[in-house]
C-alpha cells in the first residue's frame, strides 16, 4: 500500500523572496541612530496624523517595524526620523 504525500504546491513568498520589506533595523542606520531611539521616534511621529498620514495606517500594533519599498509608508519613516534642518 502506498500513500501520496498530500503537500501544498504554492510557494511560499517569504521561502522564495518574493515580500522583502525594508524593516527598522535597516532605516534606523541610515539615519544614524539606534533602533530603539527610532522606534520611540516613529512611535510619537504614527500619533501626527497630520503630518504623517501613512506612517500610523500602515503599522499593527505589537508587530515589528517594516515597510515595502516604495511605500508611502516608508518615505514618511524616513522623514520622521531625518534630522531636524
Amino acid at each position: 500500500m502506498t500513500t501520496t504525500n498530500s503537500k501544498s504546491t504554492a510557494p511560499n513568498p517569504e521561502a522564495t523572496g518574493a515580500m522583502e520589506f525594508i524593516t527598522l533595523d535597516h532605516v534606523a542606520r541610515e539615519a544614524g541612530i539606534p533602533p530603539r531611539e527610532a522606534r520611540m521616534m516613529l512611535r510619537l511621529a504614527a500619533k501626527q496624523t497630520k503630518q504623517y498620514p501613512n506612517l500610523g495606517k500602515e503599522h499593527e500594533p505589537r508587530q515589528p517595524w517594516q515597510w515595502l519599498p516604495g511605500s508611502k509608508g516608508l518615505e514618511e519613516a524616513r522623514k520622521a526620523l531625518s534630522p531636524a534642518v
